[in-house]
């Protein structure tokens, strides 16, 4: 979220974006962390407001309060709302009610393939990100969410790098993956109307793979062991030198 406001903020500088961060009540004690700002480091005063909402006694990943709030942040003329919300996409989608363009962000820890098939979000995401993609497995996982949409879909034609299906990286400052994901979110709302921005993104041309890379390679995963070993062995091997000289 903090690198697609980043963005938004870096391309279009008369724009004012609103955000909502929803984090859930605990059962029994009532609390909520409320540390998604903590995260934050694209906050500007005077083009951003952002707040921290727990859903208190709902029994859903919404506050009860979610129409008012939407009201008023539409009356203040944003011309951009980002709401976060909890959750693993199974079973709750109820932010679809609310939101024009929905992004369903996961990681590649959904567990057997078959998980998928539990997660409605697969069926009603406009976007579908899986983060975090230097893990090992996201190639994998990638394939399989991939499969998932093409079957909840039945679409079985698209090429793969044409599906709404990307990955990123978001601890990366400047992720490819990233920049192909704010292209997609501006020109898939810009053809439904939601927006009318001009400038990147807006014409949904991409010119890079629409997933990244990991930042090492598999088979350098351990490379900073064997350089950690390779010191050992020369300082027990100088080690052991220096020994036999001072015994000759």
């Amino acid at each position: 979220e903090d690198e697609l406001l980043r963005r938004v903020l870096a391309s279009y500088p008369d724009k004012k974006i609103a955000v909502v961060a929803i984090d859930p009540s605990k059962k029994k004690t009532g609390g909520a962390l409320l540390g998604d700002r903590i995260r934050m480091n694209s906050l500007d005063p005077d083009r951003v407001y952002m707040r921290s909402i727990a859903t208190r006694g709902s029994m859903s990943v919404l506050p009860g309060s979610i129409t008012a709030i939407l009201d008023i942040l539409s009356a203040a003329a944003f011309d951009l709302v980002l709401i976060e919300t909890p959750g693993i996409g199974q079973g709750d989608v109820r932010i679809t009610e609310f939101a024009d363009y929905s992004i369903y962000v996961m990681t590649s820890d959904y567990g057997a393939p078959s998980q998928l098939e539990k997660i409605d979000m697969l069926d009603f995401a406009d976007l579908i990100v899986i983060n975090k993609f230097d893990h090992r497995n996201s190639m994998d996982a990638l394939r399989d969410v991939r499969k998932q949409y093409r079957r909840n879909s039945a679409d079985f034609a698209t090429p793969d790098e044409e599906l709404p299906v990307l990955g990123t990286m978001a601890n990366n400052y400047y992720d490819p993956g990233l920049d192909i994901f704010f292209r997609r979110v501006v020109a898939g709302m810009s053809s439904r109307g939601i927006i009318d921005w001009n400038g990147p993104g807006a014409s949904g041309r991409e010119e890079r793979p629409g997933f990244s890379y990991h930042i090492i390679p598999d088979e350098r995963v351990g490379y900073l062991a064997e350089i950690a070993r390779t010191v050992r062995d020369y300082h027990e091997e100088t080690c052991l030198l220096y020994t036999s000289d001072a015994a000759d």
